[in-house]
């Protein structure tokens, strides 16, 4: 809210008595106006900008006069930066007045804010001179107290989100066993010597393991892809495919019937495998691959691309060679899953012997409940089990965190330092304790934590770039995304925000009573006070010290 003053008559009446003695005149507030008023927290510090006025006939030609901004507070007094002015036959550098119309000015203050300037008045004071003489002007009052809706985010950080470094269980993983069964030039028999390749061999194996355990490993299907080299007609090669398609399907047929297996074999065939036989060309030592990859790109045609690359004789040797028989095959591929424990088994399993839990196991386990301090004693039992994992180690910060207790969430952190989840859970710590610079360094280093962009929205606020900050937690329902809004002056998001607070406590309800208090609505910014003092009783002390609030306590205690 901007406050104006105007130029009184007596103001005026005295400077016209004093400048025929020689003296300096009493200024008064109607001479100034500041912005804001009261004075507000941005971030950190309390910005004022002051247009003053010197009176006509005021300002003597051998005068100079220092104005000094200083903002009082119970116990002491914040200094700001001053603003020398000189009449007209001063010779100096600062701004000159004129004797005879006066002159108008504008300075700029800023304080760093400390929680006393709550109760606190802004005055300029004066040190002046006429000639070698000094003179005194009375210091004037011109604005009280200060707004510090800002430094409510030191609060709000209290329920911020917390970064989880993730587990990596996962209850089904995907896996395949691949083998490969290679054909002679023109032939479809499945030879005895190709099942005993080591490929084959795991084949049948992994088959028998999933019949062996089907809790732990399940079986999707089973694929046949069977191709021929691109030597030779097209007709006779499709056929040929086609051909050991079917022996090899038959072969894994007999397979699952031997294991007593059921599952889907999808069979099909590539009559000439250009594809196969461009990356075995590309990654082979053959002389003239250039050319012959050239050729590829060049000719579409498989009769034209195969007569181009017979064209060059050495090289089409080398191919017969290297190349074409390791594309007369059939490729087989068990696709199955193995199947973890369920959360009732790892949480058996915890409770009978937790060594017997994988990291990923004991991490995941945490994730089961939402009692803290079983939580607690899952994460420290993987820091005992598996001292060399961060996560367990972040986990319990965020604990320590939730609680309030900075000093063990920090010696957590210092066991996980260099996961980008516990960079920016210290960047949290670091804004509550007001280190807004260490904040702003640790988050440099956790770009990829999943609170990154709420925690960058709070040092936001710290900084006082509210637009940024807003637009930071844009998707994220906190306090101190309410907060960001409030500040940002976008009342219709920040009770959207407020009303989808989950756990909603005590510093919603307030948030709410500020919000309250800047749309006017007393009776709703009452009760909401009313709830916040309910839950938390110290709310009430720091509610009537709050100016955003003066109104609504007034209010609440009629």
């Amino acid at each position: 809210m901007k406050t104006t003053f105007y130029v009184s008559a007596a103001a005026l009446a005295l400077a016209a008595l004093t400048s025929c003695n020689g003296k300096l005149g009493a200024l008064s507030a109607d001479n100034f106006t500041v912005t804001p008023s009261p004075l507000e927290t941005v971030g950190n510090d309390v910005p004022a900008t002051i247009n003053g006025r010197f009176p006509q006939k005021y300002m003597k030609k051998k005068a100079v006069v220092t104005v000094i901004p200083e903002l009082r507070y119970a116990g002491g007094k914040a200094v700001g930066q001053p603003a020398t002015f000189q009449g007209e036959k001063v010779v100096g550098n600062d701004q000159t007045v004129s004797y005879k119309v006066g002159g108008n000015y504008v300075m700029k203050a800023n304080f760093p804010y400390t929680p006393e300037m709550a109760s606190s008045e802004l005055y300029l004071t004066f040190d002046a001179r006429v000639g070698k003489k000094a003179v005194t002007i009375p210091a004037v009052k011109v604005a009280d107290g200060v707004i510090a809706t800002s430094q409510l985010v030191y609060l709000t950080l209290a329920s911020a989100n917390t970064a989880t470094a993730a587990d990596g269980f996962q209850r089904e993983i995907y896996r395949q066993q691949n083998a490969q069964i290679k054909y002679l030039i023109s032939q479809a028999k499945v030879r005895t010597s190709e099942l005993n390749t080591t490929s084959v061999k795991d084949f049948i194996k992994i088959l028998r393991d999933i019949k062996a355990d089907q809790k732990s490993l399940a079986l999707d299907n089973v694929e046949v892809s069977a191709y021929a080299s691109p030597d030779g007609a097209l007709k006779f090669n499709t056929g040929l495919a086609e051909n050991r398609k079917g022996s090899a399907q038959k072969y894994v047929n007999d397979q699952l019937k031997k294991t007593k297996l059921n599952t889907n074999v999808d069979a099909k065939y590539t009559a000439e495998d250009w594809d196969g036989f461009q990356e075995l060309v590309a990654a082979s030592n053959i002389q003239d691959k250039e050319v012959i990859l050239r050729v590829l790109s060049m000719y579409k045609d498989p009769e034209e691309r195969e007569q181009q690359i017979k064209n060059l004789s050495v090289a089409f040797r080398e191919l017969a060679n290297e190349v074409l028989p390791e594309l007369r095959r059939a490729r087989l591929t068990v696709n199955y899953r193995v199947i973890g424990r369920s959360d009732d088994e790892i949480r058996a399993q915890y409770a009978a012997d937790a060594s017997q839990l994988s990291v990923e196991e004991l991490l995941y386990a945490a994730t089961l409940t939402k009692d803290a301090a079983e939580r607690k004693a899952i994460f420290t039992k993987a820091t005992q089990l598996y001292p060399q994992d961060k996560r367990a180690y972040n986990g319990l910060a965020q604990l320590a965190y939730a609680e309030g207790n900075l000093t063990d969430a920090e010696n957590a952190l210092v066991q996980a330092a260099g996961l980008p989840e516990a960079n920016a859970n210290a960047a949290l710590i670091a804004l509550r304790q007001g280190n807004v610079n260490g904040a702003e360094a640790l988050l440099g280093k956790a770009l990829t934590a999943g609170n990154y962009n709420e925690v960058l929205g709070n040092l936001q606020i710290a900084r006082g770039n509210y637009a940024q900050a807003a637009q930071n937690f844009k998707g994220i329902n906190t306090n101190s995304a309410a907060l960001a809004q409030i500040l940002n002056k976008d009342y219709v998001a920040a009770a959207q925000t407020l009303a989808a607070v989950p756990n909603a406590d005590a510093l919603t309800d307030y948030l709410k009573a500020v919000l309250a208090s800047r749309t006017g609505e007393v009776a709703q910014g009452v009760q909401a006070l009313r709830a916040a003092i309910s839950k938390n009783a110290n709310l009430r002390d720091l509610a009537s010290k709050d100016l955003a609030l003066k109104t609504i306590f007034a209010a609440l205690n009629r």
